[in-house]
């Protein structure tokens, strides 16, 4: 079985686009409420809740991942930078498990893999701090080889495989390249020893295909199923998509 995370990170664009500055007790009907929609989608069988904290505070917020971290019962993904306030934001927080991804300000959601060979010993020092404090760490990474295997040196349990690239191409001549660089991405990170996941632009057509790469042991999906609730609610996009995964 395929574990689903739902990222709820623009449950909480839509309230900032009209509630953004307004404080969480001031007696408003500040709406709609991630925590309320975090909690509908492990009722409909999600397998843990992430969001991204971003350095802009854009969407979600820290009162949002306080309370998600008092009131939910599966686990919470933090996706974050890998900076030092962040850092320091994780441990005092203790989630069950944090994803470094990389973060840049003009984007709009994130646009590519962290870059480990890079930034070796920024992402080293963040991994062993996580591993210390009995944190779960994923590297959201491109389906490179280098990556991968500097991932599992230095010690990250798991990868979040970047599936943007993949998704993108879905109706381009590039599908099946792209297709084929996560098939060798996923088997080498699991020759590496590291728990495979992925994410990002994955949907209710392309996870057909997707959920047939192997090893795969989670899938983080937020943007299709924030979409498809709009339509049906949460707790049947929760469904569908999990029976889309492990049909």
């Amino acid at each position: 079985m395929i574990l689903l995370g739902v990222n709820i990170d623009h449950c909480a664009t839509v309230r900032q686009a009209r509630y953004r500055g307004a404080e969480p007790a001031s007696g408003r009907a500040i709406e709609p409420d991630p925590v309320t929609l975090a909690l509908l989608a492990e009722q409909a069988g999600a397998d843990g809740i992430t969001v991204h904290l971003r350095e802009d505070r854009r969407h979600i917020q820290e009162h949002d991942v306080r309370r998600l971290r008092e009131t939910i019962a599966t686990r919470l993904n933090l996706e974050m930078a890998c900076t030092p306030a962040m850092i320091r934001y994780a441990l005092a927080l203790r989630p069950e498990a944090v994803c470094v991804v990389p973060e840049n300000r003009a984007e709009i959601t994130t646009e590519g893999g962290l870059d480990v060979v890079g930034n070796r010993e920024r992402v080293r020092d963040c991994i062993a701090a996580m591993n210390d404090a009995g944190i779960k760490t994923s590297l959201f990474i491109d389906p490179d080889q280098p990556q991968i295997e500097l991932a599992a040196e230095l010690g990250a349990p798991w990868v979040e495989l970047h599936t943007g690239a993949y998704a993108n191409a879905y109706y381009g001549s590039d599908r099946a390249r792209e297709f084929q660089r996560l098939r060798l991405g996923c088997a080498r990170a699991h020759e590496c020893g590291l728990t495979v996941n992925a994410g990002h632009g994955i949907n209710y057509v392309n996870i057909a295909e997707v959920r047939t790469l192997p090893h795969l042991h989670e899938l983080n999906i937020g943007h299709s199923i924030i979409s498809r609730a709009l339509f049906t609610g949460i707790g049947e996009a929760v469904r569908e998509m999990k029976a889309r995964m492990n049909p």
